[in-house]
């Protein structure tokens, strides 16, 4: 185990240690300040001319607490913007005033739909040269993989959740990189430390929202939130979906990822699961193999042909 924990940590160390990039740009989505994201886009052609590219949303992890924004996503962003793709990296509401504590709700899946619903107008507004909001795919890392997911499976929640889409969003596909995506199986292992109750409010008196109740997540209350936010709970969503997973994981074990896999076969669904070398922060790290991996996964979804 001493290995195991040697290894992650040296992997984390190797992601928090590269510098922030900056975006191309940046626009709001909305008017919190943390509803924001920032494109990176592709560089030009030989013949200096955009080039037409999938336009990937990306949600960064951090287990939902407000210590963990976008920036250590950015060197990610672009790497894949590098490869070809155009990227959205979105910022989102997190942990409040404690900022040991884990999301917030409903706030953080009111960003979450939001973003998803409002980025590819912002592409279109702002005329971002060569993104294709047509060719949109989503991927998110740790609590960030939690967002595609559950994003992607909208419109399996019940009609009168504000979050409710009629149909499908219009995604060519997921990857999910890491994901907590089994939110039963994450409390079980208590992944994140907790992570997961907070996030539905758990002991905390966190006022009227979406799902009901104000006491936060005793008894029933917590099951309702569950089947709300769980995407495992949300299948099948007959969008593409693939999850890449480390397989020595220690931060997200893999049981989580395997669980996700289980229930969508179950519902019917064909997940694609691939097992990368290392554990949680390879598939971000652009000095790592699993984060080629990513951007040929997602450009293959995209229809697109990473640059190399």
């Amino acid at each position: 185990m001493g290995g195991a924990t040697a290894g992650a940590a040296a992997e984390e160390t190797s992601v928090f240690g590269l510098a922030p990039v900056a975006p191309d740009r940046t626009a709001a989505y909305g008017e919190h300040p943390d509803q924001v994201v920032d494109f990176y886009l592709p560089p030009p052609g030989t013949d200096g001319a955009a080039r037409t590219a999938p336009l990937v949303l990306l949600f960064h992890g951090g287990a939902w607490r407000a210590p963990y924004d976008r920036r250590h996503v950015s060197p990610f962003a672009a790497f894949l913007a590098g490869r070809g793709l155009a990227v959205a990296s979105v910022e989102y509401r997190r942990g409040g005033a404690d900022l040991a504590r884990a999301g917030r709700w409903p706030e953080t899946f009111d960003d979450i739909a939001a973003a998803v619903d409002a980025v590819p107008g912002l592409v279109r507004e702002l005329g971002l040269p060569g993104a294709d909001p047509d060719r949109a795919v989503l991927t998110g890392h740790s609590a960030g993989g939690h967002a595609v997911l559950w994003a992607a499976a909208r419109h399996r929640l019940p009609s009168g959740t504000p979050w409710h889409l009629r149909s499908p969003s219009p995604l060519r596909g997921v990857v999910a990189l890491a994901p907590i995506a089994d939110l039963a199986t994450a409390r079980a292992l208590d992944v994140c430390s907790g992570a997961v109750d907070e996030l539905l409010g758990e002991g905390a008196d966190e006022g009227e929202g979406a799902g009901g109740g104000g006491s936060g997540g005793g008894g029933d209350e917590l099951t309702v939130r569950l089947g709300l936010a769980d995407p495992a709970a949300l299948l099948p969503t007959a969008i593409p979906t693939t999850i890449v997973q480390g397989g020595t994981d220690i931060d997200v074990p893999p049981a989580v990822a395997d669980a996700f896999a289980e229930a969508a076969a179950r519902a019917g669904q064909d997940v694609r699961l691939i097992r990368t070398d290392g554990g949680h922060f390879p598939p971000i790290d652009p000095t790592a193999p699993a984060a080629h991996t990513v951007a040929e996964e997602i450009a293959r979804l995209a229809g697109a042909h990473p640059a190399t």
